[in-house]
């Protein structure tokens, strides 16, 4: 978006909130309804002046004549529960949006391109404000976000004429396939639009004084099993350490670049570091494993076979 257009947008949210939103929004709604009918060679034109020459006067009639249309598409939002000097906002910025992208070389009107730059400003907001988690941005979410109640109406109002009873299941599974989204979306989206958030620290009804985050399970450890954990890596280090011990320099040398490394070595990098061939290493690597599996029976019995290397 050009400067100009960036300026223009600026302006606009700071007029709508240097005076009282109430009064804003009527003489926003008063002054659109007012606004001169373009036909569709000064529409052209104007845009060629504005695409052209940068000609601010040219854009601000354009967006102006088109106001209207943004304040009656705002308007079909209200239900979302969003303010309407906020969606009138939105929509002017939709506006101001499809004006800098508007082509007017190519046979199409500039009401109909911007429909759909107003529609999708005042989605985002919508959608961005419903909730504090994230409602879903793809075309298919927002599809599901705004139809899904009416596709909702019309499937149960079918089903109970066609059986006398509506069955949420086969609900929504119709939605879904109608909207081109799985059952589980469906079914998040149910649960998003059932009711508004509520903090975790709120305090329950039944219970004075206890938030509902006290009854979250905690998915960590708990005291016993860290301890425990700690107190068993200890153990194993030790009779690890033992083990190695029972090696040569060199055995342990190739079972700590083979086997306890972050990245092992190759056979054959180990073969040249010490002059030997690649069978020759793997020799040595599964004698010093089988020195060190002797060790561990020796420590631990018949439990070594869990921790000695294979």
């Amino acid at each position: 978006m050009s400067t100009a257009l960036s300026k223009s947008t600026a302006a606009s949210k700071s007029n709508a909130t240097s005076r009282p939103a109430a009064e804003s929004h009527r003489d926003l709604v008063r002054t659109s309804m007012k606004a001169e009918l373009l036909d569709a060679e000064t529409e052209k034109a104007l845009a060629r002046a504005w695409r052209d020459h940068g000609d601010e006067a040219a854009l601000h009639r354009l967006t102006t004549a088109y106001m209207r249309l943004a304040v009656s598409m705002a308007s079909k939002y209200r239900r979302y529960g969003a303010a309407m000097p906020d969606l009138i906002q939105e929509a002017g910025i939709g506006l101001m949006k499809a004006a800098a992208k508007f082509d007017p070389d190519r046979e199409v009107r500039f009401s109909t391109y911007a429909v759909w730059w107003i529609r999708a400003s005042i989605q985002d907001y919508v959608m961005r404000n419903w909730s504090i988690v994230r409602t879903g941005s793809t075309s298919a979410q927002k599809a599901l976000f705004f139809n899904m109640r009416r596709v909702r109406a019309r499937i149960e109002r079918e089903m109970e004429a066609e059986t006398g009873e509506t069955v949420p299941v086969d609900v929504r599974r119709q939605i879904a396939e109608e909207i081109g989204v799985s059952v589980r979306d469906v079914e998040l989206m149910e649960a998003r639009l059932s009711g508004p958030d509520f903090s975790l620290n709120a305090t329950q009804s039944h219970e004075e004084g206890r938030e509902w985050i006290e009854t979250i399970e905690d998915d960590g450890e708990t005291p016993d099993e860290s301890v425990t954990r700690s107190t068993d890596g200890a153990r194993m280090r030790q009779w690890i350490d033992k083990a190695l011990a029972s090696l040569n320099e060199r055995e342990r040398r190739i079972v700590a670049e083979r086997k306890l490394a972050d990245e092992p070595r190759t056979l054959e990098s180990l073969g040249t570091e010490f002059g030997l061939s690649k069978e020759r290493i793997r020799q040595l690597e599964a004698q010093a494993l089988r020195k060190m599996r002797q060790s561990l029976e020796q420590q631990l019995g018949p439990n070594a076979a869990r921790i000695a290397a294979p």
